[in-house]
């Protein structure tokens, strides 16, 4: 898809949306917590400019970005990427509570401002 300095972006090769995008470092390390500040900006500028390209090409409706960091976590390939995943009106029934899905029963809540 496309490059840079500190990594690349490509397509997922088990997508959970049309679109859905990893951004992977070149250094090999586990954790989002082990990045350099180098590879911090360019990595993020990965996300940003392969966003442009699925915006172009498949037009979706909003995004998830996540990682995962450590087998609890449901990390399964222990070298950091970024998983960048569009969304569509109506993929799932009630998407309120995005990444909080991760965990079923936490998902949906109720925010009353203070």
């Amino acid at each position: 898809m496309i490059g840079s300095e500190y990594g690349f972006a490509t397509y997922d090769r088990h997508p959970a949306s049309e679109g859905h995008f990893l951004v992977i470092p070149y250094r090999h390390f586990a954790s989002y917590f082990d990045i350099n500040d180098a590879e911090l900006v360019d990595l993020w500028g990965l996300v940003a400019r392969g966003k442009e390209i699925i915006d172009e090409k498949y037009h979706p409706d909003g995004y998830n970005i996540g990682i995962n960091i450590g087998s609890c976590a449901g990390q399964s390939i222990h070298h950091l990427h970024i998983h960048v995943i569009p969304r569509y009106e109506g993929d799932v029934e009630n998407p309120k509570g995005g990444v909080r899905g991760v965990i079923p029963h936490k998902k949906l809540y109720s925010f009353s401002p203070d």
